[in-house]
């Protein structure tokens, strides 16, 4: 089983057993209600901060990476086998 699988099924346990158990509580209809969403936004504001902070990691190592290939396309070692391969390609094109 995958560990985001695993994960999945482990946070959606832990949502409806919280259901459950806010369901089952000697508590009042309304009071019970509010309180599932209550906690209903707790946890949509935790899965947003959590897909925010995921997407800021990935903007940043998408941009280092950004940041190495162009200095690797800096080198001179690299143009020079960028104009070669540019020149095969044009010769084969030629042939």
């Amino acid at each position: 089983m995958k560990s985001g699988n695993l994960l999945a099924g482990l946070v959606s346990g832990v949502a409806a057993g919280a259901v459950l158990g806010l369901l089952f509580a000697p508590k009042k209809g309304r009071d019970t209600r509010k309180a599932i969403t209550e906690k209903g936004d707790e946890y949509i504001k935790g899965a947003n901060r959590s897909i925010h902070d995921f997407t800021d990691s990935i903007n940043h190592k998408v941009e280092a990476l950004k940041a190495r290939t162009k200095a690797n396309l800096s080198d001179s070692k690299s143009k020079e086998k960028i104009n070669q391969a540019k020149a095969e390609m044009h010769e084969m094109r030629a042939s």
